[in-house]
């Protein structure tokens, strides 16, 4: 029996920042899927030469056998951006050359086209700026799919071993989270974080660490009410129905080597609190997942990082792809493990 060959999507994102750079260097070994780079050839061919990257890049077409990528070559979907492109500089004209590179991925998933997606980081605020209100890859995803709700996940490997951060609110200013941590969300993000634990990752019976909201979980409700009315009640109800669910714990002491262990992943309340540790630990080499989704979503865990668009691969400062090969390799695990 034949191996299956997947095709990954693989959109390239902001064109000034590092996305191009990235997505180049895939070509730097071989795949056991068929990787697609959803970019501008022309922008993607003076990039290569702009950072020293031998690549030769080859155009997609969908109506050919998948075969696995190998190093050198880069199979590109062209989009055609706005306007020319120059490392470093946004451009709001190029907007929504970025949100067609999604539109483009997503559709191709919803097809079968592609077995997952993985995103390199665009910039939200030039997307605003341009004039189309947008939050971020995650919402846009469950606006773009009908799906009610989704839950961002971010996974990296530590010196303890793999750790995985769930969040109950993501991109909200921190006055708001406390209004957003409603039973029903809390619920609704748990039962998406516990399922997707089983069936994407294949954890029998994920244990899950959650958080509290305030210092020291409320001490008691002395420094806030939230885990005693709202995070303690969901969490028994949900045992009920044969969750783990350990807390909530403080957040303090949540990211310590001892007790990190007891659980195969973590729900944080809102986007710092988890993440700040989680980067800390793995930034350059962690993923951010998607879950809740009718495709399969992973992405880079840093952003557009402006300032290092264009550097030779020889530059000490150039941008690591760490993050990026392991967005690509979870993307292929979670697919073949999904059947896809």
């Amino acid at each position: 029996m034949s191996e299956v060959i997947r095709r990954l999507a693989v959109t390239s994102g902001e064109p000034a920042g590092i996305g191009p750079d990235l997505c180049l260097r895939l070509a730097e070994r071989d795949w056991s899927d068929a990787l697609v780079v959803l970019c501008d050839r022309t922008l993607l061919e003076a990039r290569a030469a702009q950072i020293a990257a031998p690549v030769s890049i080859q155009i997609y077409d969908p109506a050919s056998r998948p075969a696995p990528s190998r190093a050198g070559v880069l199979t590109v979907c062209h989009v055609p951006v706005a306007v020319p492109v120059v490392s470093g500089k946004l451009d709001v004209r190029n907007a929504e050359y970025v949100i067609h590179l999604l539109d483009r991925a997503i559709a191709g998933c919803r097809t079968g086209e592609f077995a997952a997606m993985v995103t390199a980081p665009l910039h939200k605020g030039v997307i605003n700026d341009a004039g189309r209100p947008f939050t971020g890859h995650t919402e846009y995803l469950a606006e773009q799919t009908a799906t009610p709700r989704v839950v961002m996940m971010l996974a990296g490997d530590t010196a303890h071993g793999p750790l995985r951060v769930a969040l109950a609110t993501t991109h909200l200013a921190l006055a708001d989270v406390p209004a957003a941590i409603t039973a029903d969300e809390l619920m609704a993000v748990l039962r998406i974080l516990d399922a997707d634990l089983r069936d994407k990752f294949g954890i029998v019976e994920p244990r899950v660490l959650v958080a509290g909201l305030n210092p020291h979980a409320g001490e008691s409700g002395h420094m806030g009410c939230e885990e005693i009315d709202t995070i303690a009640p969901v969490l028994e109800r949900l045992r009920a129905e044969g969750m783990r669910l350990i807390g909530p714990l403080p957040a303090d002491t949540l990211f310590t080597p001892r007790v990190l262990p007891q659980g195969d992943a973590v729900l944080a309340m809102y986007h710092d609190q988890g993440l700040a540790p989680l980067k800390y630990a793995t930034f350059g080499q962690g993923i951010n997942i998607t879950l809740g989704l009718p495709i399969i979503r992973t992405s880079v865990d840093h952003g557009t990082a402006l300032d290092l668009a264009g550097l030779s691969i020889d530059d000490p400062s150039a941008a690591d792809a760490g993050s990026l090969f392991a967005a690509v390799a979870l993307a292929s695990q979670l697919a073949e493990r999904s059947g896809v």
